[in-house]
């Protein structure tokens, strides 16, 4: 499945219909994206919900030997509580006079009880890709909310994890350095998008698609519902 098939596939998704149908023309909450994620604003913009997007400045390093779904779980809490203390501090600015729901994730890739995050280097990225060549990762993604009332105090905070499984075919050395040559490995969890090119390895996923590319639609969804988010307004 290409990009645009995958955008296509969205767009005319009886799911994303019916959440644009409801979601579309009402006055709802801002939503802080706590990310600068280009597939996760993508994913915002085609539910319609109305957002913004702050990057968090925390580091993202992740401790040697951590276990795979309590390290994004922290990531996800942390990226969502520091736009929390930049409301307080006064370094961000929210609308006011209405609660304000922030929303991070993360993802990470994890096999064999490894963790793989983002390459820093091309050379790091080769070394992923010929880890993942003809074999079964798991892809980890968590999405956390902090819900803030007019004060900044927290409200409600909600964090939720979806593994999903990812099937590498086997990758010769001049595919992986046709994919390294297409730039597609920076700034991805395992050095690759499966939204790009990455989609010509892939076998066959198990789970969310839309979690392996950086966040959950059906989760997301279920989330912002179950804490109230003002979907329609009386």
């Amino acid at each position: 499945m290409n990009k645009r098939t995958t955008i296509n596939f969205f767009i005319n998704n009886p799911i994303t219909k019916l959440i644009k149908n409801i979601l579309y023309d009402l006055n709802m909450d801002t939503i802080i994206l706590a990310s600068g994620s280009p597939r996760r604003i993508e994913y915002l913009k085609l539910l319609g919900l109305p957002f913004i997007s702050i990057p968090p400045n925390i580091d993202e390093s992740i401790e040697i030997g951590a276990e795979p779904e309590a390290a994004v779980k922290d990531l996800a809490n942390c990226k969502a509580e520091k736009i929390a203390m930049d409301l307080r501090t006064g370094k961000v600015t929210a609308e006011p006079n209405k609660p304000i729901w922030i929303i991070a994730a993360d993802t990470i890739i994890s096999l064999n009880g490894k963790i793989y995050g983002k390459a820093g280097t091309r050379e790091e990225a080769a070394s992923m890709l010929k880890s993942f060549s003809g074999k079964i990762h798991e892809v980890i993604t968590a999405i956390a909310l902090n819900k803030l009332d007019n004060n900044y105090n927290t409200e409600t905070f909600d964090c939720r994890t979806v593994r999903s499984k990812v099937s590498f075919d086997s990758i010769k050395e001049a595919e992986i350095e046709f994919y390294l040559n297409s730039g597609e490995w920076e700034d991805a969890a395992g050095a690759y998008k499966i939204q790009g090119l990455a989609s010509c390895f892939i076998n066959h996923i198990e789970g969310s698609y839309s979690s392996i590319v950086g966040l959950p639609l059906r989760e997301f969804y279920v989330m912002l519902r179950d804490n109230k988010y003002p979907f329609r307004v009386s």
